[in-house]
């Protein structure tokens, strides 16, 4: 398929900029594959359209504050630092973007703090915005993720324009967040709440985890109109041998294995086995799920709504079928649904 394929109009009305209330109380957009009958119901009311033994499979990955702001050394420019991910434990090494990045050259340092807590000294160029830094700390290693996390402010996408409020860090979060390691929440799982957790367990739901470390490039634009030709970023993914045995069982029984986000869906896929089993992993994936694919292991997945023409937008097209993606998609515009990271959520049957 092509790239323009997945283009739509969005009223930027419908970028959501706060979450609901509460949770679980989002709206809920219920598509149906076998029929192609569209629903729409609340969140909470996803319950109904499981039954005991059916298995839910959540991202436990945690978002840490990778926003950081810095002065640069001599001039005192204002530098924002977005931390990707840490190359080197013990020498405090970390693969960033800088902006403005025409500013910060290899030797810089910069700042920061309002009394220079932290300094950093620019070791490499990795990309065009992309730089490699050494954090400078004296003191134990807890101390200086105690520091960053104070200083960093939850990373809210680019496309929400407000700052970052306090309520910010435990909104975006899921419950399930337990590895830090994420720059981006694993957005479906924001919909649930202890208490819907607590319900579907009583029902019979059974949940397990993996996880998958949003990058920022689930935010990459694709930028060829020959999907073939995209090159997806790596993510760190982990997937133990409770959950590859949880959804196996589950899969054999004739049980429901539902995918609460397109990052679940994309680590499930990553380790299958010949015969359509999921098997444990430990390492990096860049799978790049577009239309047309046969997904071999959920039998239904829990998703927001997301951007024109981003891989997310594909892979859900993937499953659910573009047409009639594109068909609740245009619904969803219509009802006024909230799109993207604290927008609404769709279940795809």
């Amino acid at each position: 398929m092509k790239l323009s394929q997945f283009e739509f109009e969005l009223p930027e009305k419908l970028i959501a900029e706060f979450p609901a209330d509460q949770r679980d109380e989002s709206r809920l957009m219920v598509v149906h594959r076998d029929t192609g009958k569209i629903e729409h119901k609340v969140f909470k009311d996803v319950m109904d359209y499981f039954d005991d033994g059916d298995v839910m499979v959540v991202n436990d990955t945690k978002v840490f504050p990778a926003r950081m702001y810095g002065n640069k050394e001599k001039t005192g420019a204002k530098i924002e630092v977005f931390l990707l991910r840490e190359l080197n434990r013990e020498s405090l090494l970390w693969d960033v973007l800088v902006d403005p990045a025409r500013k910060i050259r290899i030797g810089n340092k910069l700042y920061f703090g309002e009394e220079d807590e932290l300094v950093a000294e620019v070791i490499d160029n990795t990309t065009s915005r992309g730089r490699t830094l050494r954090f400078l700390f004296d003191g134990p290693y807890e101390d200086f993720k105690a520091t960053i996390t104070k200083l960093g402010m939850t990373p809210l996408p680019k496309y929400i324009k407000r700052d970052p409020v306090p309520e910010d860090a435990e909104r975006y979060q899921t419950i399930f967040a337990n590895s830090e390691g994420a720059v981006a929440a694993p957005t479906a799982g924001l919909h649930f709440s202890k208490q819907l957790m607590k319900r579907l367990e009583i029902k019979g739901i059974d949940f397990t985890s993996l996880t998958l470390h949003v990058g920022l490039g689930t935010f990459r634009p694709v930028d060829v109109e020959d999907l073939t030709k995209h090159k997806m970023d790596s993510e760190e993914l982990y997937i133990n041998e409770q959950t590859a045995k949880i959804v196996n069982e589950a899969k054999a029984n004739k049980r429901k294995v539902c995918a609460i986000g397109t990052t679940v869906s994309r680590g499930l896929e990553s380790s299958v086995t010949v015969d359509h089993k999921l098997k444990p992993f430990g390492g990096w994936t860049n799978k790049f799920i577009f239309p047309p694919y046969e997904f071999k292991i959920p039998d239904a997945m829990i998703t927001n709504f997301h951007t024109p023409k981003s891989t997310l937008l594909m892979m859900i097209s993937a499953y659910g079928g573009h047409d009639l993606i594109m068909k609740a998609y245009k619904e969803a515009i219509k009802e006024k649904y909230r799109f993207y990271s604290y927008g609404d959520a769709m279940l795809i049957l």
